[in-house]
Order: C-alpha cells, then structure tokens, then sequence
C-alpha cells in the first residue's frame, strides 16, 4: 500500500476522493478546517488506513512518514469562503503550494494540483479550451482565488521544469454532490436547500449565463486517472453539457416537487457570463469523460441534502 497525503481532505471533492483512494492506499489527510468539515471525514475516520491531521499548508509539515503521491486540495472554493478569507485563499495558493512542492521534493513523491475554471475567468473564448489564457481581473472581488490558482499554477509548472517533479494540474467545473455544505453559496446548493425549505431561489442577473456541472463521483475518477498518467500539462475536467442557470433554478423545483418560485437579483460582480469546459484534452488523453446524468447526480445530491437538512 502506498502513503498519500490529501490537503484539504476533510472539504467536498477532497473528503471523496479520500474515500476512494483508502480501497488501496494509507491515506494521511491534512485540513485547517476553514471551509471543510469534520462530519465529512467519519466514515474515513472508521479505517485503520486513514490518519487525520488538523494543519494549515502555509506552515510546514513535518510527520516523519514518507509520501508516494501528494493531492492538493486544499483552498477556500466558494464565494462565500473566498470573500471572508481573501488573504487566507491567497496564502494558500501561493506559500501552502510551494510548501507542498518542497515536500513533493524531499519525498520525490508524484504531486498533483487542483486548480480550477476560474483561472479562465469571464472568458471570450468559448467553450474554453486549455490553450486558453483567461480573462482575469487581478484586483477583483474574486482576484484572491483567480489569480491566486493562477499563480500556482505557474509554480507548479516551473517546480516541474527546474526539478524534474512529476506533477499533474487539473482545472475542475462546477462539481456538485454529496459533501457538499449547504452554506456554501454556490448556485447548486443555494437552489436545493432553498427548494427544499420552499423558499423562493434567488438567481443572478437574469439568469441567462450558463454553467457546466459535473457530478463529484465523476471528478475523483478524472483526478485518480490523472494521477496515474503521465499528463503534467493542465487539462479540464467537467461536464460539457451545458445549462442557464435559470434552466438548473427550474430543473431543480421540479426534482425536488417544490412550490418555490424564483427572484432575480442584480449580477454578481465579475461573475462569468459563460462557463463549459472542452473536455477533448481529457477524453483522448485519459480516455476520461463524465458517466453520470445531470438528473442521476442531482436526484442524489437532493436527496443527501434532505438528510442533512
């Protein structure tokens, strides 16, 4: 079994992708708990294979074990959470991805990196392939996490380059699914817990800028490919299909049989017009593409939802 080191383990995407690698690996996963949530880890706390360590990556880690492979997650990924921790998002994409490279470094360990569609910003290019540079405002509302994912990206490529690391970087889209916090301001789980509590979904602007969502199942089976291949490029991973916000809004009143209507509100600030990643980098590269049905994905989030509500 090999030793991996999860950042950001106890968040959404990284508290599932623990889940898979334990059926084969010691998984030791870090989280300073910002934005993740201890209640997303009991499952992986059960298993004599999964060690959790409370730890902010913009400090040095030091525990004595030697790590095969280093998955970055860790990174305040919502709107909510970047707009109260700017600095804190800015930190650690900048100081905590170089702390994670040097630790790649020490233990030779294969290191990949989550970054993220927002590194292509409101963008002019459409769908967005990855040969495309983005369109950023670098002192925006959302610059911290833009320009902070940007910037690691750029370390991670010349980490590569000057030392021969072995590195994968992935842009995820819109991912949603079981994990996720109901608070956590994204469009998705706005729309079901206001569904489920009958309240009337609030959509931005007029609803017609579009969004691409990509079931979390789907993701960690993109990040575990990756992982395995020898891809250092970044590459998208998400779901094509692509949808106005106003149809999901609708889309979800009618899984969840609510009564709720919908209000619109003024745009949000610097916020993409449109989002659908060009996943073809993915699909003859990986052999990767998503499996699983908008309608599958969000009966199951809703329903994961309905528990925790």
């Amino acid at each position: 079994m090999k030793t991996i080191l999860v950042t950001g383990a106890a968040g959404f995407i990284g508290s599932n992708l623990c889940l898979k690698l334990l059926k084969e690996n010691k998984v030791i996963g870090l989280d300073n708990l910002i934005s993740g949530r201890m209640a997303n880890i009991e499952e992986l706390n059960k298993s004599p294979n999964f060690l959790f360590l409370k730890h902010d990556i913009t400090k040095p880690l030091k525990t004595g074990k030697h790590f095969e492979e280093i998955w970055n997650l860790a990174c305040p990924a919502s709107p909510v959470d970047y707009y109260k921790f700017p600095i804190e998002t800015l930190l650690a994409s900048s100081v905590g991805v170089k702390n994670m490279l040097d630790l790649a470094l020490a233990n030779q360990a294969k290191f990949l990196h989550t970054s993220t569609s927002e590194v292509y910003g409101d963008p002019k290019e459409h769908p967005q392939k990855e040969t495309y540079w983005g369109h950023v405002n670098p002192i925006g509302e959302r610059s911290c996490y833009d320009e902070g994912k940007r910037f690691a990206e750029s370390l991670i490529e010349n980490y590569r380059k000057k030392y021969g690391l072995d590195t994968k970087i992935v842009r995820i889209f819109n991912t949603y699914g079981p994990r996720m916090r109901v608070s956590d301001g994204r469009f998705i789980s706005n729309f079901i817990n206001q569904a489920l509590k009958g309240d009337d979904l609030t959509v931005y602007g007029d609803g017609l800028q579009t969004r691409s969502i990509c079931y979390v199942d789907d993701m960690v089976r993109g990040l575990i490919v990756l992982m395995k291949s020898k891809e250092h490029q970044p590459i998208n991973l998400g779901n094509p299909e692509e949808f106005t916000v106003l149809e999901l809004a609708k889309f979800i009143i009618k899984l969840t049989k609510s009564s709720s209507g919908i209000v619109f509100k003024p745009f949000l600030k610097d916020d993409p017009r449109q989002r659908r990643p060009d996943i073809t980098l993915a699909i003859n590269v990986l052999g990767w593409k998503p499996r699983i049905r908008p309608e599958e994905g969000l009966k199951k989030t809703i329903e994961y939802f309905k528990e925790i509500l």
